[in-house]
């Protein structure tokens, strides 16, 4: 053994040494293919450390235990739906469970799937990530779910609704990355550490392989369990293909920013790299985020408080940064009647909001008179988390239209799907929809509307709307200033919530643990469950 491998593998023998007894006991290569999905604990003694020449942490596996994927399973809104639908449609529980830990708790599921189990979800909740029977599942969608996928099928359908491929039976088993290895000496380290080979594989950068999780099908059960349709759940991959994203900008180089400048990716044996990329996965859901920090105990949060505070100011910035432009057309006055029309420019690559049906987005207008005093206003939040004069928020069984135009304070201009069920009725259940009654949420630049596949298209009033086209969406003013004096002052918030209020409180009515939890910690969080991605407000005098 030479010198560099046999002072690494010292390092390595020590960082094993503080692994869990569970870790430690994996420390030689897999035994079987369900051993071939370990915990990130394997990983993170080798994958953090790592700072950049300014001084600045970029430790993988630190990014990672703060982000929504590491904490896919400790998600209380998740657990809480995943109730509700066994106790919707209780002949299926078991395999609804196992299911949604395909995505929520893959690691485990891996693992269960190559002994030709189902995962079950609640006898494991709740979590805790200091269990040897709880580390797979408490591990979320973990390193070694991502970095052992195939590039077989990406991009294609066989591969969707996490239905992916990876390698099975060479021993030691592949993790695929972007890099060659420096040499053969960090490949004998990586299988003395960990048990894995390494491989370079372009697909690691592939939108494809996002795509095999983020385009999600459910299939709609009847009174017998027995699948009766099928909803496209969650369709950001889809959406992305049909714009001008595709080929342009990859999902990952959104949602992971490259460092920057040459950094190691290893704090063993690791030599300064071109091209790495932040692990932080920024996406869209703050208000999860907040709720691991406030309810770290209740949910097992391994991450550290000021590593979620870190990630939710990190989610907030890139949402108000990059998904959305607003802007105001001048307002013209005419007696007691104002017009403006608001344009709404998606920035993203998919609609916005995209995936989870939970999501909305909306117009909160404000105009003023000269001596303060409000005379027209749509799209407040109500404490609780609800809009101001939002139909489906008052009554469950109704929604608000898409609007082309709004003259009355109680129509609000909400971006969202509406999920229906066979019969037409609205529902958040999943299991229990089969369309969208209502989809306009804002497309994507390049996206065309009249040549959607059915999956990803527009539903409703939008589909006839001529202002709602690729890249953004206009909606037009007409409003009554009731006869108070100028000059106006018009304000236009577009805010943004990740789980709505209807969402949650559909939950209310399950007597069951995870689903009460998570009502009371959203209405703690409703005030807050909402933020504002841009604004923009405008003067008009009197004269004019």
């Amino acid at each position: 053994m030479n010198k560099a491998l046999f002072a690494a593998s010292q390092v390595i023998a020590l960082a094993l040494l503080a692994l869990p007894a569970v870790s430690r006991a994996q420390t030689n290569a897999p035994q079987s293919h369900a051993d071939d999905f370990r915990t990130s604990a394997r990983c993170a003694n080798c994958h953090n450390k790592l700072k950049t020449s300014k001084g600045e942490d970029v430790s993988i596996g630190l990014e990672w235990s703060a982000s929504i994927m590491a904490n896919s399973a400790r998600d209380p809104y998740w657990q809480g739906s995943v109730r509700r639908e066994t106790i919707d449609h209780p002949e299926s529980s078991a395999a609804i469970q196992s299911e949604c830990a395909s995505c929520h708790m893959p690691l485990q599921y891996q693992q269960d799937k190559a002994r030709n189990r189902e995962t079950a979800v609640f006898s494991r909740l709740p979590l805790s990530s200091g269990h040897a029977e709880d580390a797979a599942a408490a591990d979320g969608v973990s390193c070694n779910v991502c970095h052992q996928i195939q590039a077989a099928g990406l991009g294609t359908p066989a591969t969707y609704s996490g239905n992916f491929a990876v390698a099975a039976g060479a021993q030691p088993h592949p993790l695929f990355g972007p890099f060659v290895p420096d040499s053969d000496n960090i490949t004998k380290v990586h299988v003395m550490a960990a048990g894995y080979s390494l491989e370079q594989a372009f697909h690691i950068r592939d939108a494809g392989l996002c795509g095999s999780c983020h385009t999600l099908y459910t299939s709609t059960l009847g009174p017998d369990g027995k699948p009766t349709g099928r909803l496209p759940e969650q369709m950001p991959y889809l959406e992305w293909r049909h714009s001008d994203f595709s080929g342009k900008q990859t999902c990952q180089q959104c949602h992971m920013p490259a460092v920057g400048e040459s950094v190691a990716v290893a704090s063993v044996l690791g030599k300064p790299r071109d091209g790495v990329r932040l692990h932080t996965f920024t996406g869209a859901n703050f208000l999860l985020e907040g709720m691991l920090s406030a309810h770290r105990d209740d949910l097992a949060v391994a991450a550290q408080a000021s590593d979620l505070a870190a990630a939710t100011t990190r989610i907030t910035s890139f949402l108000q940064s990059q998904s959305v432009r607003v802007t105001l057309g001048p307002p013209s006055l005419s007696g007691s009647d104002l017009s403006f029309a608001v344009r709404v420019e998606n920035l993203a690559g998919h609609k916005l909001p995209t995936a989870y049906p939970s999501r909305r987005a909306w117009l909160h207008v404000v105009v003023t008179a000269a001596d303060g005093r409000v005379v027209f206003e749509s799209g407040k939040l109500n404490p609780d988390g609800s809009i101001a004069g939002n139909v489906n928020d008052a009554d469950p069984t109704r929604f608000s239209p898409h609007y082309a135009r709004v003259t009355q304070p109680d129509q609000v201009q909400i971006f969202e799907p509406i999920l229906g069920d066979g019969q037409g009725h609205v529902t958040t259940g999943l299991l229990s929809a089969t369309q969208y009654l209502k989809d306009n949420r804002i497309l994507p630049a390049g996206f065309d509307k009249s040549t959607a596949p059915l999956d990803i298209a527009v539903k409703g009033d939008a589909a006839a709307d001529p202002d709602f086209t690729a890249g953004s969406s206009i909606t037009h003013y007409d409003v009554s200033t009731k006869g108070a004096s100028g000059p106006f002052r018009v304000s236009v918030e577009f805010l943004y919530q990740p789980i709505g209020f209807r969402w949650a409180h559909n939950l209310a009515s399950y007597q069951a643990t995870e689903a009460q939890q998570f009502v009371r910690e959203y209405d703690q969080a409703a005030a807050h469950s909402a933020v504002v991605l841009a604004h923009t407000e405008a003067n008009v005098n009197s004269a004019q």
